[in-house]
């Protein structure tokens, strides 16, 4: 059973999302705010595997929110949910430590898989929001990961299955252009994510283009088919 908070501060959005998420057996609803300051207080005290987060809140803001919990409930993970789409909004989320972003006019059915791919401790990103990282990412790097160190300790197929990663393909692509199976492509992330020390695939594509693993080159900025 995947348990989730819900913080917005539509009630009406609070009440579709419930019964949009109790349509899946697997999913239990154990807990709603609808301030920056409750979803993290609720959180603490109701430990949800997935919190899902608006931006926009009264009280403290559904980024800072996220950036409290990254500290204060770090096994509970983040899933961005908003009607904007800026920059800012995007790489605030990702830096404080979401592990996704979606956009609510995400269908019904892709917002459930996409809450069971949180909880099951990968990230993800909508595919517009994806783009917007990788381009944001070859023409201007962001600090936060600059300082950690280690590429060294990857292998020649690791650092080759990284350069993929930070280009936005999925373990199906990344095995398909490797000619190798999905699974291991999961392993090889895995390990990667571990021996980097990286929460998820979110990090891994700042950290391979802040150390130089991807540069920012046409090739690396070229839209998904």
């Amino acid at each position: 059973m995947t348990t989730v908070l819900i913080a917005d501060d539509d009630d009406l959005m609070r009440a579709g999302l419930v019964e949009l998420l109790t349509v899946d057996p697997k999913i239990q609803v154990i807990g709603q705010a609808s301030t920056g300051r409750e979803a993290v207080q609720r959180t603490r005290r109701l430990a949800p595997d997935v919190v899902l987060m608006d931006v926009r809140m009264p009280d403290l803001d559904g980024i800072a929110a996220t950036r409290e919990l990254s500290q204060a409930a770090p096994d509970s993970r983040v899933l961005i949910l908003t009607t904007f789409e800026q920059d800012d909004y995007v790489f605030g989320a990702l830096r404080a430590g979401a592990s996704g972003f979606l956009l609510k006019r995400t269908r019904p059915e892709e917002l459930i898989a996409a809450v069971h791919t949180i909880a099951a401790g990968d990230s993800l990103l909508s595919p517009s929001v994806t783009r917007r990282v990788i381009d944001r990412m070859a023409q201007q790097p962001l600090p936060e990961l600059a300082d950690q160190t280690g590429v060294d300790r990857l292998t020649p197929r690791e650092r080759e299955v990284l350069e993929h990663v930070a280009r936005g393909l999925s373990n199906g692509e990344i095995a398909a252009a490797l000619v190798v199976a999905e699974s291991t492509i999961r392993t090889h992330v895995k390990r990667i994510l571990m021996k980097l020390g990286l929460r998820d695939r979110v990090q891994a594509v700042i950290f391979a283009y802040e150390t130089g693993v991807n540069r920012p080159a046409e090739e690396d900025v070229q839209p998904r088919r």
